[in-house]
């Protein structure tokens, strides 16, 4: 595998520590990421997402889900129903699980649902107000403490 320096990235800019962690996980991890179980990440809006995650023979009570840091956890833990079954043929995973996921900044969890054997988290990034655009009104006068304008945050 080819391991990238990141040090010039660090010589010349502040704040970008972020970018060279996410770099080196999704270049060093992503290999070994599970397959199971299976999801889906989708696009409903252009601030908002939705994780559909399989989790077939899962009650709601025995799914989790959890923000911690900046990850999403999602797991699964089967609860013993006490019956010994005989199966002749076992082909549904009801096996334990963990799946994380990392957020970017400001994407927070807006809630989760469990239907029809899936697993829906949908997620919402609020971008603060410092952080949005603002428009400067540019004044003709010279510039003085007395005619000084608030900016206004422009959508």
């Amino acid at each position: 595998m080819q391991r990238f320096d990141l040090a010039p990235l660090y010589r010349a800019s502040i704040g970008f520590d972020q970018l060279a962690d996410l770099m080196d996980r999704v270049l060093s991890k992503d290999v070994d990421q599970p397959s199971y179980p299976p999801y889906n990440i989708e696009k409903t809006a252009d601030d908002a997402y939705r994780i559909s995650v399989a989790a077939a023979g899962f009650a709601a009570d025995e799914l989790a889900v959890e923000v911690k840091e900046s990850s999403l956890i999602v797991s699964a833990r089967k609860t013993p129903d006490g019956s010994h079954r005989s199966y002749l043929h076992r082909g549904i995973a009801n096996r334990a699980f963990d799946r994380r996921f990392h957020l970017a900044d400001h994407v927070r969890v807006s809630g989760a649902s469990h239907s029809d054997g899936m697993l829906h988290i949908d997620l919402v990034r609020e971008v603060p107000e410092a952080l949005k655009p603002r428009r400067i009104e540019i004044l003709s006068a010279p510039f003085s403490k007395s005619n000084v304008v608030e900016a206004q945050v422009a959508n």
